[in-house]
């Protein structure tokens, strides 16, 4: 269960180096802040929290993710990591993450090895989004909220690693330009936020090869 980082070169990566990599200390890291140019305040936005699930599979490491339904009011149609807004009964946003991925596609707690966070993300939808990043051993069990899910993917981390396959678009928004990232695979178009903490995802595995 491996997968190859494109930083310079190729650079193959296991379990075990992600497990050392989230141990240890890490440079400083130049993050993606926000979707589509958003402030850079977080004074007054909400807390919530994604998983993002590394699933070691005995081939290769890939990485899943769901499809909001299409009924949905906000984000409808949109590939995204599990999880949601915080509530005062979480502890952690660790806590967040779990409970929102147990909820939404029915993959318990006790089958997430949790790794480590990446820098918060904003939204402009008015959320400051905690990244928690887990290793999922199969076989998976899952059971998909029909409301709210569409449907679940792996994509392999190898494709998502391939700086080459982050995209950088504008598009105007409200009367400006705006920039995002999308790494569209196959028939699946990943872009804005999730696109954004994967670049960020992507730049801190890179900082543990420097």
């Amino acid at each position: 269960m491996r997968a190859t980082l494109t930083h310079d070169k190729a650079h193959e990566l296991d379990a075990v180096w992600l497990r050392r990599h989230f141990a240890g200390r890490l440079h400083s890291v130049e993050t993606v802040y926000g979707d589509q140019d958003v402030a850079r305040d977080a004074a007054s936005l909400r807390a919530a929290s994604v998983l993002v699930p590394i699933v070691a599979r005995p081939d290769e490491l890939t990485m899943l993710f769901t499809r909001r339904t299409a009924h949905l009011k906000a984000h409808s149609g949109q590939v995204s990591f599990p999880g949601g807004r915080a509530e005062a009964r979480d502890a952690s946003p660790e806590a967040t993450a779990l409970r929102e991925t147990q909820e939404e596609i029915g993959l318990g707690p006790e089958r997430v090895e949790l790794l480590g966070r990446l820098a918060d993300y904003r939204t402009r939808t008015g959320f400051c989004v905690t990244p928690v990043v887990g290793l999922v051993t199969p076989p998976l069990e899952l059971n998909p909220d029909a409301f709210e899910v569409e449907e679940v993917f792996e994509v392999p981390l190898s494709f998502l690693l391939d700086p080459a396959n982050h995209q950088r678009h504008a598009r105007e928004f409200q009367g400006r330009m705006v920039h995002y990232f999308a790494i569209p695979y196959r028939d699946y178009y990943i872009w804005g936020a999730t696109a954004g903490m994967l670049v960020n995802f992507y730049r801190h595995l890179a900082a543990g090869l420097e």
